[in-house]
């Protein structure tokens, strides 16, 4: 029998003194793991992988998405406060040198929560990271200008029921390379109950461009020099942030990298691969989890 597969995560919340971040514990005896999500999304999205790992991993999966009230009119939630709290969130829990592992925004905050504030790290995975070219961030743009909160404020934000939502996610581009049981863990914990009894956003459409907008508020490239753990890459064959993204580029300024792409898969690739992820990212931490361990025992 496969216990790891049975695996459920205990649900808690961190105080950081101005703010609350609640998350996911896999309360396992190994190293800490920290997960952390993309733009708009849950850390429950992280269950099919970090289950598998509970056996050999302390994982924490943080929830960054409506801890801190923000406005995408007045600037969003800025990405180094973010890479801020993870760092707070860490030292409150008494986390020291975690693997860490993140999607989308949550790579990118991960890699700021190492680089730039400080936060030790055994390694890192970048999965999807969002670093868009450097003349983005020296734009003055309005929501209604910037090409990812734009989409997000327009986002359906009700469904009357869950065969609804299941129907309208089953009829989106986004959601099509999705693994089934994906797509339930996001009507699940990805939506909410609406006020008039149907379902909304767990995270929405506001603040996800707020949190938008505040990734165009600091250039993130300057400091993956400044990286100084190994690196795992990833990205995906048919990824539509292709034509915004220069991968190779972020390859060559992380010291220590392995960049690998997924065939087949598109932006959303925990969602679309888990089983491919969760192998690449067990064969790449191992070792250095390995390493980590004679280092103590030594």
């Amino acid at each position: 029998m496969n216990t790891a597969g049975q695996c459920q995560p205990q649900a808690g919340r961190q105080n950081l003194g101005d703010a609350e971040l609640a998350y996911l514990r896999y309360a396992g005896e190994g190293p800490p793991l920290l997960l952390l999500h993309a733009t708009g999304f849950q850390p429950w999205l992280w269950h099919p992988l970090a289950r598998e790992w509970a056996h050999s991993y302390h994982i924490l999966a943080p929830s960054i998405c409506n801890h801190r009230p923000a406005d995408p009119h007045d600037g969003g939630l800025s990405w180094v406060t973010l890479a801020k709290d993870i760092v707070r969130f860490c030292h409150a829990l008494g986390i020291e040198r975690p693997f860490l592992a993140g999607h989308s925004m949550g790579a990118t905050v991960l890699m700021l929560s190492h680089a730039l504030c400080g936060l030790p790290a055994a390694g890192l995975v970048l999965i999807e990271p969002i670093l868009l070219t450097e003349e983005f961030y020296q734009r003055q743009l309005t929501p209604e200008q910037h090409p990812f909160a734009a989409k997000a404020l327009k986002r359906t934000n009700f469904w009357p029921n869950r065969d609804e939502a299941r129907s309208y996610l089953n009829g989106r581009s986004l959601f099509q390379g999705w693994d089934e049981e994906m797509v339930e863990l996001y009507l699940e914990h990805g939506m909410s109950e609406a006020q008039n009894g149907g379902l909304q956003l767990a995270c929405s459409p506001r603040s996800e461009a707020a949190l938008f907008m505040g990734g165009a508020r600091f250039d993130p490239w300057p400091w993956l020099p400044k990286v100084s753990c190994p690196v795992l890459l990833l990205e995906g064959e048919k990824s539509e942030m292709q034509e915004l993204i220069d991968f190779n580029r972020i390859r060559s300024l992380l010291p220590v990298c392995d960049h690998r792409v997924i065939e087949q898969a598109g932006h959303m690739i925990p969602m679309e691969r888990p089983g491919e992820v969760t192998r690449l990212i067990g064969d790449f931490f191992g070792p250095l989890r390995e390493a980590r361990t004679k280092s103590a025992v030594g």
